[in-house]
């Protein structure tokens, strides 16, 4: 059982299941308050407790020339928007350590990227603003190796940490969803959220963009909410096909709903 996170009254590891959803990226402003507003819309009949995520930046895009976002300025702005006009929390992704403290001052949460989940002073500076920390275990991690990854957060007096289970590399291009890690991060005293669209990635199989198979996004997510899980993460937008990152993973906004429902179901059933 896992310690309980409280973020802006939506409780992690508790009975509830919260889930993190939203766009990849910020691709403007109306775009992202259209999904803010959608996907709040569909929580509050589904009964999911919910919290915004888009990045205002994405730095670490396959192609030099892949949309990266609006930057830190206009995407904050339009957060700190989204937060106060529709009274949900949100998180967001940090890349340097410098960003740290100004992006905890409109977040709820600080998401640390998978591929820097190791980077010790990004890490410190995150757990130094006492802002709920969610770190995203990078794919070539083993799960129990997240607990050195804990420490340096915790070293700051810093216990908001959640912690995100996102597939992991096997070697055969796909990412592959092993439901056993979530009992093992669980085991660090987190609460452990599922990555359920990251997960259906194929990365750097499409040429200059990441691949991936949305067709198994609902196929591990029910199988992790069965394992256990504390939380959901997914990424939704309202045009997959034409979305300006993540493309082939993104949920559809118009099949959210759906999901929702079988989610529903397996946590009931083992709550």
């Amino acid at each position: 059982m896992s310690t309980e996170v409280i973020v802006n009254g939506i409780q992690f590891g508790g009975k509830d299941l919260p889930i993190i959803a939203g766009p990849c990226v910020i691709e403007n402003r109306d775009h992202a308050y259209k999904m803010a507003e959608s996907i709040s819309e569909i929580m509050d009949s589904k009964g999911f407790p919910f919290i915004f995520k888009s990045s205002f930046d994405k730095a670490n895009r396959t192609s030099v020339k892949s949309f990266r976002g609006l930057g830190m300025k206009k995407g904050l702005n339009i957060l700190e928007e989204i937060k106060a006009k529709l009274d949900i929390p949100v998180l967001t992704d940090i890349h340097h350590p410098e960003q740290a403290k100004i992006v905890a001052e409109v977040v709820d949460i600080l998401q640390i990227p998978d591929f820097l989940c190791r980077q010790t002073d990004l890490l410190l500076a995150a757990g130094e603003t006492k802002c709920a920390v969610n770190i995203k275990k990078g794919q070539f991690l083993a799960p129990w190796k997240i607990e050195s990854i804990i420490k340096k957060i915790e070293s700051t007096g810093n216990r908001n940490i959640l912690l995100t289970e996102r597939g992991t590399t096997f070697g055969y291009e796909s990412l592959v969803t092993d439901v056993r890690a979530i009992p093992m991060m669980q085991k660090s005293g987190y609460p452990v959220v599922f990555d359920a669209t990251h997960s259906a990635q194929i990365p750097g199989t499409s040429g200059n963009k990441t691949g991936g198979m949305r067709e198994f996004i609902p196929t591990v997510t029910k199988a992790s909410v069965a394992a256990g899980c504390d939380g959901i993460f997914m990424e939704v937008h309202d045009d997959v096909e034409n979305a300006k990152s993540d493309a082939a993973t993104q949920w559809p906004l118009q099949k959210l709903s759906e999901l929702l429902e079988s989610i529903k179901k397996i946590h009931q059933a083992i709550s």
